[in-house]
């Protein structure tokens, strides 16, 4: 039976804000399986604030969606039909499929930023949702960017931007896991009781009713030994200013700056690095795939154990929607990690 599919492409390299204009929907039926490869029918469509940098041209950490390509995108689905005796008719799989309802796929990459790679997952263990959430990539970015980058020791004080994301709910609950003071920046009342009160945080400060700055000096009253930044802009100098000796910044984003059209705004105290003599680091969390398998376990583990909670997962529907979904993430409509079912 062939089956239709409706993909996204990108059409023009958005300027500030991205625009429909940018974005193309495209409808076309889906090709034959030749020997070796599957058909996935993707269920979710990972929405995340580095899409809008992929956007750009110019050199990154990864090359940029080529204008007429299908976007780039996280995506967790179940195999529908199969050529592969590896993957069978019903697996529930993750990959980087892309914007679309479906996709062929040759699974011959070893490389997980390829959308050529699969993985199978088990819904037994957590909701396919959980793997584009805790168990994918917002998981491992906060998993190996706290652990290897930030170092947290116990009795430490960690801060956390973006607090109630799908990045920052993860961050906050493995410090706690690891004996330290936690700290979550968010932007309403809602999301810091969440965080607070179902995550276990200590203190939450709502950077929309309250002064940061004031706000980390009461609730941090021995200073900032780790940050782990997800927004950039001026709450990294208010935090900068709060460091102790030998503090860790882990840059992992900077989602109040993606859509400037003028330059990015850096750290005017970044000589406080110097007084302290701390260290900021970015984390990309491709360097660290071969340890995904290592650390998912770990993760799997403290989710049966009841340690570590499965951040809230938004779900918008309509590959039609991706835009308007997609903004959402800048706005600060969504609440925990954002995803798109096709």
């Amino acid at each position: 039976m062939p089956y239709s599919n409706t993909r996204v492409t990108l059409a023009s390299r958005p300027v500030g804000l991205p625009q429909p204009a940018n974005l193309s929907l495209e409808t076309a039926e889906v090709p034959a399986l030749t020997e070796g490869q599957v058909l996935v029918k993707i269920s979710f469509i990972s929405l995340d604030p580095a899409m809008r940098g992929w956007m750009n041209e110019g050199k990154s950490y990864i090359p940029p969606i080529k204008i007429g390509d299908v976007f780039r995108a996280g995506t967790a689905g179940q195999v529908v039909e199969s050529r592969n005796p590896g993957f069978a008719v019903g697996d529930y799989v993750t990959g980087n499929l892309g914007a679309q309802q479906y996709a062929v796929v040759g699974t011959g990459a070893p490389d997980p930023t390829s959308p050529e790679y699969l993985l199978k997952v088990d819904t037994a263990l957590a909701p396919l949702e959980a793997y584009l959430a805790t168990l994918g990539m917002p998981g491992m970015t906060a998993y190996f960017g706290l652990l290897n980058t930030g170092q947290p020791q116990a009795g430490e004080t960690v801060v956390v931007s973006g607090a109630a994301g799908a990045v920052g709910s993860v961050v906050g609950q493995i410090a706690k896991l690891k004996g330290c003071r936690v700290v979550g920046i968010a932007g309403d009342q809602e999301k810091c009781d969440y965080v607070v009160n179902e995550l276990g945080f200590d203190a939450c400060i709502n950077y929309k009713t309250q002064n940061v700055r004031s706000g980390l000096r009461a609730a941090c009253p021995q200073g900032i030994d780790v940050y782990f930044d997800n927004v950039g802009g001026e709450i990294l100098d208010f935090v900068l200013e709060q460091i102790r000796l030998k503090a860790r910044i882990v840059i992992c984003g900077a989602i109040s700056q993606y859509n400037n059209t003028t330059p990015v705004k850096g750290p005017s105290n970044y000589l406080s690095l110097l007084v302290n003599r701390a260290r900021m680091e970015g984390i990309v969390v491709f360097d660290n795939a071969a340890n995904y398998g290592t650390a998912a376990r770990e993760m799997a583990g403290w989710i049966q154990e009841g340690k570590l909670h499965t951040p809230k997962v938004q779900v918008e529907h309509g590959i039609e929607n991706f835009l308007p979904t997609l903004l959402k993430l800048f706005s600060g409509e969504n609440f925990g990690k954002l995803v798109l079912a096709p």
